[in-house]
C-alpha cells in the first residue's frame, strides 16, 4: 500500500471519528457532507424568493455593503478567494505608489501559501522587516534598508501562533510605514476575532489601514470567498483587476449567503470563543503538568484569538494516533492532526475553540488531557 493510500485511509478514519464524537472544541472543515452544507445554506438569513445574483449584484452586492459597514470603509469588493484578493490589492498599491516592493513577514500567507504569486504573477518583490516568529516592530519597519511601497501586516500572524501586536504596537507600525511614504494593507483573514485582544471595534482597527482583506470561511464558517475593503476609488480599481484575474464569476450566491449567515451567527460569538480558548489553554497547561509530560508549550501562553498552538516532544504520527484513539474510545475530540513543523523531536498542532467548545469546563479539559496522554503510550512510536 502506498504512502498516499495510507494517508487517505487515515484521513477517512479521522473524519469518521470526528463526526461520531459527541464533544469537540470545534468542528473540522472536513466533516460536513454536501447535504448538510446545502441544508445550512437554505437557512441563511435571506429572502429565498429574491432573484439570484448575476456578476456580483443582488446578494453579493448586499454582502459587500454589509462588510463595508462593519469595517467602516467606503466600499468593499467580493472575491472568490483570499489569494486573489491579496494579489490584486498589492498589485494595485504597487501601481499607485510606483514601488513594487512589499514589506511583509516571511511567515505571512503570500510568502508561504500562494505559490510565489506576488513575483510570478504580479512582478512584485518582498522585503522582510524581521525573520523572527513574531510580529515586526516599528523600529524594524523604519530600519528596512530599501524603500517599499506597501507594508502588509497579517493580523493575526497565523503560522507564528496566531499572534497579534498590541494596539499601541500596531499604531506604531502604521506610523512607521507612513514615515517611509508607504501605504498599509491588512491581511485580515482572521481580523474578525481580533477585537478582544485590541480592545477596539472592527471599524477602528480597519481604519488604521489603507485597505483590508477579510475571509468568510476562516472564523465565520462560510463556504469560501473574501472581501477587499477600502476607499471607493481604490475598491473600484480592484474590481477591474478582479475581472482580469478571472474572478468575475457569473453566480456566487452560495458563497454570499453562507458569508451573511456567518456574519449573523458567528461574528457575535467570537469574543466568547476567545475567552473560552484562554480557559482551555490554561487547563491544558495544568493538565500536561499534572500528567508529567516531559516538555510542552502552549503558544502564546494567553491566546490572542480563539486559535493557538500546542507543542509536544513526540512524533506527529504518534500524537495524531493518540488523538484519534481518544475520539474513537471516548467520543471526545481534543486534538486533530499534528505536524513536525518545529525543531527536531517536537510536533505542533493548531487548536481552535468555537461553538461546540463553549460547553467544555476546565474539568472536561483536564480529563481529556489525562486520557490523551495515557494513549500516547499505546500509540505507534514516531
Amino acid at each position: 500500500m502506498s504512502e498516499h493510500t495510507d494517508e487517505t485511509e487515515r484521513t477517512k478514519r479521522l473524519v469518521a471519528a470526528w463526526r461520531g464524537a459527541e464533544h469537540a472544541l470545534s468542528r473540522s472543515l472536513l466533516e460536513p457532507t454536501v447535504g448538510e452544507l446545502l441544508a445550512e445554506l437554505a437557512r441563511a438569513p435571506y429572502a429565498m424568493d429574491r432573484p439570484a445574483d448575476v456578476y456580483g449584484n443582488g446578494v453579493v452586492g448586499e454582502l459587500e455593503e454589509r462588510v463595508a459597514g462593519l469595517l467602516g470603509t467606503e466600499d468593499a469588493a467580493f472575491f472568490p478567494s483570499g489569494t486573489m484578493a491579496q494579489q490584486v490589492a498589492l498589485r494595485c498599491w504597487a501601481g499607485r505608489t510606483g514601488n513594487p516592493v512589499v514589506a511583509l513577514h516571511p511567515m505571512s500567507h503570500p510568502e508561504r501559501w500562494e505559490g510565489d504569486a506576488l513575483s510570478v504573477v504580479s512582478g512584485l518583490r518582498t522585503a522582510h522587516p524581521t525573520g523572527e516568529p513574531r510580529q515586526p516592530t516599528a523600529a524594524e519597519v523604519e530600519g528596512l534598508a530599501e524603500p517599499f511601497g506597501t507594508l502588509m501586516l497579517e493580523l493575526p500572524l497565523r503560522d507564528a501562533g496566531f499572534l497579534l501586536p498590541s494596539w499601541e504596537e500596531l499604531e506604531a507600525l502604521v506610523a512607521a510605514a507612513r514615515e517611509r511614504d508607504a501605504v498599509v494593507h491588512f491581511d485580515g483573514a482572521r481580523l474578525w476575532e481580533s477585537t478582544v485582544h485590541f480592545g477596539r471595534p472592527l471599524a477602528e482597527i480597519a481604519g488604521l489601514a489603507d485597505s483590508v482583506y477579510v475571509s468568510f470561511y476562516k472564523s465565520l464558517g462560510g463556504l469560501s470567498g473574501a472581501c477587499l475593503a477600502g476607499a471607493r476609488e481604490f475598491v473600484e480599481e480592484t474590481r477591474v483587476w478582479r475581472h482580469r484575474y478571472g474572478g468575475q464569476v457569473f453566480r456566487q450566491f452560495p458563497q454570499a449567503l453562507s458569508a451573511l449567515a456567518g456574519l449573523d451567527r458567528e461574528l457575535p460569538r467570537l469574543p466568547s470563543y476567545v475567552a473560552q480558548a484562554r480557559l482551555v489553554a490554561d487547563a491544558l497547561r495544568e493538565g500536561f503538568a499534572a500528567a508529567g509530560t516531559p516538555w510542552f508549550r502552549i503558544h502564546p501562553e494567553v491566546p490572542h484569538t480563539h486559535q493557538f498552538q500546542v507543542w509536544l516532544p513526540y512524533g506527529p504520527d504518534r500524537l495524531t494516533e493518540a488523538g484519534l484513539r481518544l475520539a474513537e474510545d471516548t467520543g471526545r475530540v481534543l486534538f486533530r492532526r499534528w505536524s513536525a513543523d518545529g525543531p527536531p523531536g517536537l510536533s505542533t498542532t493548531e487548536l481552535e475553540v468555537t461553538e461546540p467548545g463553549l460547553a467544555w469546563t476546565r474539568a472536561d479539559v483536564l480529563e481529556a488531557v489525562t486520557a490523551f496522554t495515557a494513549r500516547l503510550g499505546d500509540a505507534p512510536a514516531p
